[in-house]
Order: structure tokens, then sequence, then C-alpha cells
């Protein structure tokens, strides 16, 4: 049991989870807990430490001797939380090309996302009320969190919503091909053995594909202060 509020939100790929739980956050006054960012970090001690280059290299065992080896924890700074490797803040290095490229396999090892679990619970167990994003935090990582919201959009709205961030032009044959590798990328993640995308069965459906990103937070933010005070 976590000892201060959590809110957990859960989505598919590109339904805006980051950006909303940031700002969420910010409009409770609670601490953001980015999970993605731990997988990063175990994504980089697998190059660093295990010399991975590629999906093929990753080998479970000896990223978690690493991970003892060299510790990344989750260290409280300002209004979140830093990811420190060995005691030296690495969050540019986590957004690195290298990483970006390992860190989808690397968090569907399950002893990694056991590790990740771990160290989301201890940090939400630190006494600071938590908004926390990913794809099973409600169902698997906080199941007693004060509130579950399940953010999603139509696979359309996500993809236009990407490229715009990408900074490209939403072109018709581009925003098709975008829309089939998020409709694929929601077909994977429901069906893979280890945590697969799932909506808890006391979570809050949010469709945001006919809200504005103001909109969508303050819907949470409402339902949060609804629950939790």
């Amino acid at each position: 049991m976590t000892t201060a509020p959590v809110v957990a939100i859960d989505g598919p790929a590109a339904s805006g989870k980051s950006s909303t739980a940031r700002a969420v956050a910010e409009a409770l006054g609670f601490a953001h807990l980015d999970s993605g960012a731990l997988y990063r970090g175990a994504a980089l001690v697998a190059g660093r430490a295990c010399s991975a280059r590629s999906p093929a290299d990753l080998d479970e065992g000896a990223i978690l001797q690493a991970l003892r080896r060299f510790p990344l924890s989750l260290q409280s700074v300002g209004t979140g939380f830093s990811v420190t490797l060995a005691g030296e803040p690495v969050d540019d290095a986590i957004r690195g090309a290298e990483v970006t490229a390992l860190v989808s396999a690397v968090a569907a090892l399950p002893g990694i996302r056991a590790w990740v679990n771990g160290q989301l619970r201890a940090a939400a167990a630190s006494g600071r009320p938590v908004v926390v994003e990913g794809r099973d935090i409600g169902s698997t990582v906080f199941p007693d969190a004060a509130l579950k919201v399940f953010l999603t959009a139509s696979p359309r709205a996500r993809a236009e919503r990407r490229l715009l961030q990408r900074g490209e032009a939403v072109a018709p044959a581009d925003l098709e091909r975008e829309t089939a590798l998020l409709a694929a990328r929601d077909a994977a993640d429901s069906g893979r053995a280890v945590s697969p995308l799932r909506m808890a069965p006391d979570a809050v459906p949010l469709d945001g594909t006919g809200l504005t990103f103001d909109q969508q937070v303050a819907a949470i933010v409402g339902m949060a202060r609804e629950r939790i005070g």
C-alpha cells in the first residue's frame, strides 16, 4: 500500500500521457513520476555496462547485475524526480538515440519491469503525492491508486498529434502511415505476455479525441480533486 495519494494515468502510445501527467501534477501540486525515464535508465545501463547496441544484444541477467553494480535511482528534485546513475544525473543521457533504440526491448523484459515497478513504488512511498503515467500503472504497479485514468484517443487523432510533435507536415499519406503504425502498436501492446496494455476495472476512461489539451488536463484534475480533496 502507498502512503500518499497516487494518480495513475494509463493509455496507448501517443495518447498524450506524459505531457498530461506533467500538467496534472503541476495543477495539483503533486510530483510527476515518469515511469518511462526509469526504463530509459535501464537501457542506458544495458548500453554502457553490457555493451548492448541492439535488442539482439540484450541479456536480462547481465542488465540486472549491472543495475546492482551501478545503482540507478530516482532522486526527488523540485516538482519531479531526476534519474541518477551511480549518483550522477543522467536525465539528458537517457534521451539519446542509442537509448531510444534499446528502450522498447528493455521494457519488455520481465525482470526489468519488476525492478522498475519496485523503484516506482519506493518513490511513491516516500510520502509525496504523485502523478504517474504508463501502460500498466493502474492495473499492475499501483492497484490501490486513489484515481486511475485510462487516457485514449482514436489512432488517427494520435497519429496527427505525433506528426505535429515531430514538426512534420500532416500530409494524407503520412497520416495514414502513422495511423497504421499506431494501430499495430496498440495490438502488440495489448497482446504482449508481460504487463499488457489494459484498462483496470476501476479506471475512468477518458477519450481525448475531441478535447483540447487544456480540457483533457482539467478533466483529470477535476476528478482528482473530487476523489482526493
